[in-house]
């Protein structure tokens, strides 16, 4: 599909939703929604885009599910490719929706798909067709990619996971139940006429036994151990490569443990350095510290009044008298108990009416 590489990660989220619809074993739509669910795959039309944009990538989305609908996928992908269509159709924010791109060409199968669906009694499936149907869903073309006059586009080639793919060979394609079919009837001729042709007409004459008796028992056997054969092998690689993976995760977790470990201890010692470095203080003084650690250069909050009053202190020419000494030392003691008892940082406007009360009952 040209232009695919426009959308990264796409095909990787579809196959491995799919993927996971494999390893379910089962076809039922009930499961497939679960996995949907799981993935919030309905998120994948979310973002801010303009409609041009919006209506691209639908299309180039909907033309990626559509191609696992088709042979030489599986039944099993087949039928989860079904269901992924029928919630990207569903789930897409383009008014009017996008439409599922048929060719002509492949709709005999798409039927042959759907008659498969009723004899094999998997109703949920054949609704979810119907759904589509009747939604008109699906736009029928000439061609399966549109074509443009007098332009060449690379024709990029069509992947195809081999997981997916149905486990058919030579042998599933060449022997078919309407072969063994047919096999049987011309060996069951074949036994008639050797007995028209032999002295006992009950039996044929042993000269005339040219070919086994069971010759097409044997040969449906043989074909049945094969495709038990096949499955098994393709279910063998799947294991091997599940536990190539966790191998290939636990090496990765081991390596990258040490790395983690340093990190961690330098920074518990970056951590313990700058812990230690504090001066620890008793509870019962902890808010001074605060405070005075909170100050700025400049700055009066976290001061006592008592030094506040420093810078304000003007020199006067004429001495003052014991009593007003005293007085002045009282209001001092009461403002510094008054501001241990309360663990509250003063604003700078209330201290400077604190430091102005000793000179206006100066000036008195």
């Amino acid at each position: 599909m040209s232009g695919m590489s426009g959308v990264p990660g796409l095909k990787e989220d579809c196959e491995e939703l799919l993927g996971a619809f494999q390893q379910a074993d089962t076809v039922r739509f009930e499961r497939f929604a679960e996995l949907w669910r799981e993935r919030r795959f309905h998120t994948v039309f979310y973002g801010r885009m303009r409609a041009l944009e919006r209506n691209k990538l639908t299309q180039k989305t909907l033309d990626l599910a559509q191609q696992y609908f088709f042979p030489p996928y599986s039944f099993q992908i087949r039928v989860g490719a079904l269901y992924l269509l029928y919630g990207l159709y569903n789930a897409q924010l383009c008014q009017p929706k996008q439409k599922i791109r048929i060719a002509l060409k492949d709709w005999p199968e798409i039927q042959k798909f759907q008659l498969d669906l009723l004899d094999s009694q998997h109703y949920d499936a054949a609704f979810i067709f119907r759904k589509l149907r009747l939604a008109r869903a699906f736009h029928f073309t000439a061609m399966p990619k549109p074509l443009t006059y007098r332009t060449k586009k690379k024709s990029e080639e069509n992947y195809i996971k081999e997981e997916f793919k149905d486990p058919s060979d030579r042998v599933n394609s060449l022997i078919t139940n309407d072969v063994l079919e047919e096999l049987m009837n011309i060996h069951d001729h074949y036994q008639k006429m050797k007995c028209v042709i032999s002295a006992d007409k009950s039996q044929p004459d042993k000269a005339l036994s040219l070919i086994k008796d069971d010759f097409v028992v044997t040969l449906k056997d043989i074909t049945l151990e094969h495709q038990e054969w096949q499955q098994n092998r393709m279910k063998l690689l799947q294991n091997t490569e599940v536990t190539n993976e966790t191998e290939n995760k636990k090496k990765e977790q081991t390596f990258l443990e040490p790395e983690g470990s340093e990190r961690a201890s330098a920074l518990a010692r970056i951590k313990y350095k700058s812990y230690s470095a504090v001066v620890e203080v008793s509870k019962s003084r902890r808010h001074r510290q605060v405070q005075l650690e909170s100050s700025e250069p400049g700055s009066s909050c976290g001061k006592s009044p008592s030094r506040s009053k420093k810078p304000s202190r003007r020199p006067q020419p004429a001495r003052r008298g014991s009593s007003e000494v005293r007085g002045e030392m009282q209001v001092a003691k009461e403002a510094v108990t008054q501001h241990i008892g309360m663990p509250i940082i003063v604003e700078e406007d209330s201290e400077e009416g604190e430091v102005s009360l000793p000179k206006r009952r100066r000036q008195r």
